[in-house]
């Protein structure tokens, strides 16, 4: 097993809880066997269902209710990092309460099942899509996080964001300010933002900021009103996509995240010390 070989989870989630742990289970189990050290789940992978978020988070106290327990039980039985797509919780990182809301937290659980990090998403996804969903206002049931966050991990320095994130160039500049070598997209792209959008911003993410970008995506019907665009892939720092999940459904893609590649490309075109602005 390298470190530095990760895993894109690709799964088509609902509303039970169970099913989709067990989901998650059987595929991160094939990326370890595979050969990934660290697999990336994506976002609401263990329950997608508004109206569920509120009263899950609220099992979900900090450090500990069934969602996390799995995470940190996989993480140790898998020997994997795991990051953890998006998860409700309604406790801020300091541990109060949120009265009415939860946030949408990504947790990154080492491969000894000790939390490493957490990220609250900053950017909620108020806005309008021609489907058979019509709107989304995910500030109804989310409270936005405020903080960049990044980790050290076995593949290098790992910056997280979560979907709606993508379309905030100032947060990945931040990330890869911040010394981040890759930085992991957990996403439930509708279908239609996805078919228009979702290969182009990925790609000007790693290209603007030279690094590594994994995105693990739902893919498929996940309700009768909402369809996501899936395609989970891992991105290199020229934009080059080497590995694509094209089809939906659940599944998996991996790579080795070769720090070389990251040292040529900065080396080669140093836009970093090269910025104006």
């Amino acid at each position: 097993m390298s470190g530095r070989k990760v895993a894109a989870i690709q799964m088509v989630s609902g509303p039970d809880c169970d099913a989709n742990l067990q989901e998650a289970g059987r595929l991160m189990a094939e990326a370890a066997e595979a050969g990934a050290a660290t697999v990336v789940l994506p976002e609401n992978f263990a329950v997608f269902s508004t109206s569920q978020m509120p009263a899950v988070g609220r099992k979900e106290t900090s450090g500990e209710g069934h969602i996390q327990a799995f995470l940190k039980s996989k993480a140790r039985e898998l020997g994997l990092w795991i990051v953890g797509g998006s998860i409700p919780l309604a406790h801020r990182p300091n541990g109060q309460e949120i009265p009415d809301r939860v946030r949408a937290t990504c947790l990154v659980i080492d491969d000894k099942g000790n939390e490493a990090a957490r990220y609250d998403k900053i950017h909620l996804f108020d806005a309008a899509v021609e489907d058979e969903h019509g709107r989304y206002v995910e500030s109804d049931t989310f409270e936005p996080g405020h903080d960049l966050i990044t980790v050290e991990t076995p593949a290098g320095v790992l910056g997280l964001a979560i979907c709606y994130d993508l379309r905030f160039p100032e947060l990945f500049r931040g990330l890869r300010a911040a010394g981040a070598d890759w930085t992991v997209l957990p996403s439930a792209f509708t279908w239609n933002t996805g078919n228009a959008h979702w290969h182009p911003l990925i790609r000007a993410r790693a290209i603007e900021n030279q690094m590594w970008m994994v995105a693990a995506g739902q893919g498929g019907w996940n309700t009768k009103s909402r369809r996501t665009y899936g395609h989970s892939m891992i991105v290199d720092p020229w934009g080059r996509v080497v590995t694509e999940r094209e089809e939906e459904g659940a599944g998996w893609v991996a790579a080795e995240l070769d720090p070389d590649v990251t040292d040529s490309v900065r080396e080669r075109m140093p836009v970093w010390s090269h910025r104006k602005m």
